[in-house]
């Protein structure tokens, strides 16, 4: 991998991480008492700050070793996490960001830092370097620790030394061990201790050991390197060796940057990072082999005691260290899992691969219709086959598009709480369907309408606490969005409990701004569809989220936009639900073919509801408008071949069909010439000549070579006046 593709990469997981670190703040807000969501900030401060090393972004180390070193003093209980310290590091996971943002800006890497960002990034850390408050008693240590192991002080080693009887008669000198240690630090105190025996002149020995210590020692040294210090005396001493507070965090950090291939059993483990001395752990594999209960037959293995428990209980190390080992280990389990069956793949490849077999599709479709013009019976089983294996690989590749909608949707509760920050509301949001699968392009392409219509519900629906509970509603309002597959399309509902939209008021915002007559026409549903007109909006004051009318009508194109639809139920007084539907996929489609005059087109075939005869007694023509009595439900028409300037072909057919489309809850009719049946589709752009063109998607290639036009069934309906008032008609007119 090259620097470029390595950069490319780091920035990627770094997005990653500072989802991960905002979730966990999120998380915190609800408990911070949290061990897993405090571990989870700590980690992506910790990774950005030495990843973004590795490149030399000397702010983004600079920035994340101060919000990472404070994280950790809040992971070992020495810091209150407050509320406003929640906030600061929302801010500083922001910072952050934008940081980043800059960094992949700059393609050279050197460009220095702008001055903005750099104030902003001073006032920050000088933020977390104020005083905190101590630990209170709703923020405990991570660990329950057993007060024996404890060190009377956060920054000391503490070592208990007892000599063997036999020390003097082997030629050493207890004082000379501890000269030695003294050499790697501070002795900070020395207790001498004696045992019973010693003091009872009967049972005294002149010639015998009966010295012991309990030593508090200030060093940077790691454990092998003050275990070496006795290495002469370990096997007729007994000697332990606790950590400090500061060495046990430096090992919770090594532990969490081991690489995978690093990461065996947990006494080696331990042993690498220095938290624990060969001869520590040979003596509690000792002791697990002493204890180990028999099996219960000979095919069973004895039962042995945890390692970690054996070394916890002989004061080898601390509780927390052997917990964060575990972690670590089955961390790593998972990766590897993980990793044989997930694999990253260039997104550029990927849809490389999407368009090939697009084409595939193509030839496919080309050679069906070769084998039936020549007539080879024969061919047509095989034919067959290689229709069936091109769909199979067309739904496998396009499934390796797919990501789980709920990545996406999680990112809304940051903008939940922020917004609720601002508005001074309580609102709560509920997610559902997070694991309904979606085209990644079509989640990248909704983030910025879900968005609005989320900020939107939060303006405009939700009421203030006073006035919910005046309506004898919970002070505390809810948006909920839901996410399923519904007939190869995926719906996704935002709706709130809110005030609900007012007809009367969103009609009368409507004729002041000249898109209705007083004397026209409107069902509730057509009042309503209003509210995506450009410039419209029923917010009396304009504010930093919403109320100056734009918006709605934008949040309209860009699903259109998707080939999809947007919907809205209200109830004043009640709430307000949008529900939004989506293809699964924006390459291929399962289509409708049909011909009008001498061309044809494609209609997408889950909105086709069916086709019918045309029956010319059964229609009407009011203002311009056509209309057909279908069953007793009257339908808007439109003439394929007059809406595309093809009249002078309609003479020569003897017969016309109409294909009833669906448009959300509208439907309408397009009459065409001939129905040639269901086909799969790859959808091409149309070229920038063609891009203003109403009522069209795209094109694709037929089989026998000629080019047939994707029909967009939202544009038609807004041309047929379906929900009339709901779209704006767009020029120039075909």
């Amino acid at each position: 991998m090259n620097l470029d593709s390595a950069r490319q990469a780091f920035l990627e997981e770094v997005t990653e991480l500072l989802q991960s670190m905002e979730d966990a703040l999120l998380a915190l807000e609800e408990n911070p008492q949290d061990p897993e969501s405090l571990d989870e900030v700590f980690r992506a401060m910790h990774t950005i700050k030495g990843t973004g090393g590795v490149f030399g972004y000397t702010p983004v180390v600079d920035f994340t070793h101060i919000v990472e070193t404070l994280m950790d003093q809040v992971r070992s209980g020495r810091m209150s996490l407050t509320k406003p310290l929640i906030e600061t590091l929302f801010e500083c996971r922001d910072h952050t960001a934008r940081l980043l943002d800059f960094i992949a800006a700059d393609a050279t890497g050197e460009a220095p830092l702008d001055e903005d960002l750099r104030r902003a990034g001073d006032a920050l850390l000088a933020r977390l370097g104020q005083p905190q408050e101590p630990t209170s008693e709703t923020v405990p240590p991570r660990v329950e620790e057993d007060p024996k192991y404890l060190p009377v002080a956060s920054d000391l080693w503490m070592l208990s030394l007892e000599f063997g009887r036999n020390a003097f008669r082997d030629g050493m000198d207890p004082l000379s061990f501890l000269r030695y240690l003294g050499s790697l630090g501070e002795l900070v105190h020395v207790a001498t201790l004696f045992p019973v025996a010693a003091t009872d002149g009967d049972g005294f020995d002149p010639e015998s050991c009966y010295l012991s210590f309990g030593i508090a020692f200030r060093s940077d040294a790691d454990k092998p390197t003050i275990a070496g210090v006795f290495e002469f005396a370990d096997e007729d001493c007994e000697i332990r060796i606790l950590e400090p507070d500061s060495a046990r965090a430096r090992y919770l950090e090594l532990l969490e940057a081991l690489p995978d291939d690093r990461i065996g059993c947990i006494g080696d483990l331990l042993v690498s990072i220095g938290a624990l001395t060969p001869r520590e752990l040979a003596r509690a594999l000792k002791i697990q082999e002493e204890t180990a209960q028999a099996p219960a037959s000979p095919d069973e293995k004895p039962t042995k005691r945890r390692i970690g428990e054996i070394l916890v209980e002989q004061g080898s190390i601390k509780p927390g260290v052997i917990e964060q080992a575990a972690k670590t280990q089955d961390a790593a389990r998972s990766r590897r899992l993980e990793e044989t069956r997930q694999i990253r793949v260039d997104a550029q490849r990927l849809g490389h691969l999407i368009d090939l077999v697009g084409e595939l599709v193509t030839s496919s479709a080309a050679i069906r219709v070769m084998v039936q013009r020549a007539g080879i019976e024969d061919m047509t089983e095989v034919v067959d086959g290689v229709d069936y294996l091109v769909s199979e690989i067309r739904d496998n590749a396009l499934q390796l598009r797919m990501v789980p909608i709920g990545d996406s949707l999680s990112r809304f509760r940051r903008v939940v709480r922020d917004v609720c920050q601002e508005l001074g509301k309580e609102i709560e949001l509920v997610i559902t369907g997070g694991e309904t699968e979606l085209d990644k392009t079509v989640v990248e392409k909704m983030t910025d309408p879900l968005t609005h219509l989320i900020r939107n519900a939060i303006d405009h629906g939700i009421e203030i606490p006073d006035v919910r509970q005046r309506q004898g509603k919970p002070a505390s309002g809810t948006v909920h969005i839901n996410a399923y597959h519904d007939s190869g399309h995926i719906v996704i509902e935002i709706a709130d409990d809110g005030a609900g939209l007012d007809p009367a008021r969103i009609r009368a915002k409507a004729e002041a701004r000249g898109l209705v007559k007083p004397e026209d026409l409107l069902s509730r549903e057509e009042t309503l569809r209003l509210i995506f007109a450009p410039g419209l909006s029923t917010k009396e004051e304009a504010t930093n989220l919403s109320g100056r009318g734009v918006g709605m009508d934008v949040v309209r194109r860009n699903i259109e936009a998707l080939r999809g639809s947007v919907e809205l139920e209200s109830e004043l007084g009640q709430g307000t639900k949008v529900t939004i539907v989506l293809p699964l996929t924006l390459a291929i489609i399962e289509g409708f073919l049909v011909g009008a005059g001498r061309d044809q087109y494609v209609i997408p075939l889950s909105q086709v509801a069916e086709c019918v005869e045309m029956n010319a007694n059964d229609t009407i023509k009011r203002h311009g408008e056509h209309y057909i009595n279908l069953r007793g439900e009257v339908l808007p028409f439109i003439r394929l071949t007059d809406l595309f300037r093809n009249a002078d072909a309609r003479a020569a057919v003897q017969r016309e069909s109409l294909v009833v489309v669906r448009f959300g809850h509208h439907k309408m009719g397009l009459v065409v010439d001939t129905l040639l049946g269901e086909l799969q589709t790859v959808i091409k752009p149309l070229g920038k000549l063609f891009e203003r063109l109403r009522g069209v998607a795209g094109a694709t290639i037929l089989g026998t070579g000629d080019i047939a036009l994707i029909l967009d069934v939202a544009e038609l309906a807004a041309i047929g006046q379906v929900g009339r008032h709901a779209t704006s008609p767009r020029s120039p007119k075909i």
